[in-house]
């Protein structure tokens, strides 16, 4: 059975709404973040840059968070574009410019101090940064006019954006101020898979 390693409101969000949307057996097991178990040498066997999250899928075992998403699309059809099409293509841009663009800037804004030692204006910096992003993504909802990110169909895109969009909650323009994207991620929320993984996690208002 695949095993999620997990902890509430951190990367394994998206993994594990994604795991909800496609009812298949899975198990959760939260890392001990507050002991700092992530950085255990035993979980370091599984992750050696010792973040969360870890999928175990029998013999298999994968960190990154893209990764993961894109690997339990591939195993279980109905989360992604046929491959080899143009919507495909798509999908893959999305997916690395969340993980590679968005998420890596959103990393900046919580963990300044890794970057400088002048936090505070690391964090204005990419809080600055991160709004024409955000508005990049409500232009692309609103050029479509679809429901889920890439159009007609709910993929692995939608749990990724949905939490990345959801850690911009305390932003002075969080994500949820745009019109399409605000209007997006209320759809997102709503899915009851996603109320099933907020309940589970224990996550506080506001969720997004």
């Amino acid at each position: 059975m695949i095993e999620l390693l997990y902890y509430p409101s951190n990367a394994s969000f998206a993994p594990h709404i994604l795991l909800e949307e496609m009812g298949i057996p899975y198990q959760l097991r939260q890392v001990d973040r507050a002991n700092n178990e992530h950085k255990s040498p035993a979980y370091l066997k599984l992750n050696p840059n010792g973040v969360i999250p870890v999928l175990i899928d029998g013999d298999l075992v994968l960190y990154e968070t893209a990764a993961i998403l894109m690997h339990l699309a591939d195993c279980h059809p109905g989360f992604a574009p046929a491959p080899g099409t143009a919507e495909r293509a798509q999908y893959y841009k999305w997916m690395v410019w969340l993980t590679n663009t968005l998420q890596a800037m959103l990393i900046h804004y919580f963990y300044p101090d890794r970057m400088a030692s002048n936090a505070d204006e690391v964090k204005a910096r990419a809080e600055a940064q991160i709004a024409p992003l955000l508005d990049q993504m409500d232009a692309e909802l609103a050029r479509h006019g679809g429901d889920w990110f890439l159009g007609q169909q709910y993929t692995a895109v939608d749990a990724l954006a949905f939490m990345l969009c959801r850690w911009t909650r305390m932003q002075a323009n969080p994500a949820k101020t745009r019109p399409a994207l605000g209007a997006y991620l209320k759809r997102v929320f709503e899915r009851p898979a996603v109320q099933r993984v907020v309940a589970k996690e224990k996550l506080a208002d506001p969720v997004y």
